[in-house]
């Protein structure tokens, strides 16, 4: 899955890249991911931007918000995380693993410490630190 950029007014509508049926498989796979990386909902939430803990109640029940341009960026961005750390990690466990692994390129913080500063550059700061380990 590639990284879809941010809408600007010089490119086409952001909603017409990612339909809100691919959105929704999205959502759907980060709350498992969420699980295997050991995240608490309020660190699940924080990624996500902040939403309620309502709504993060009802999308691990499977039911899904309408998805913004800043959730769809956010899912797209995590779900780049997670696969780069497929590629780069065969064994699985130590892919869920590595979120939580002091990294000296973040100071000594943690990938899930980077990416609860709450913003989308973040999140992208460790999904191309990523890409750039991949190759």
């Amino acid at each position: 899955m590639q990284l879809v950029p941010v809408a600007t007014p010089e490119t086409p509508a952001f909603d017409q890249r990612i339909s809100d049926a691919e959105g929704a498989a999205m959502a759907r796979a980060t709350v498992n991911l969420f699980d295997r990386w050991g995240l608490t909902d309020a660190q699940a939430r924080t990624l996500l931007g902040e939403v309620s803990p309502a709504t993060y109640t009802r999308w691990k029940r499977g039911a899904l918000p309408r998805l913004s341009v800043d959730l769809k960026t956010r899912l797209s961005t995590l779900m780049g995380i997670h696969k780069a750390l497929r590629v780069l990690f065969s064994d699985n466990a130590r892919a869920y693993r590595w979120v939580k692994t002091p990294n000296k390129t973040f100071g000594g913080k943690t990938a899930l410490e980077v990416m609860l500063g709450g913003a989308i550059t973040d999140l992208m700061r460790v999904r191309h630190y990523l890409d750039a380990e991949r190759g």
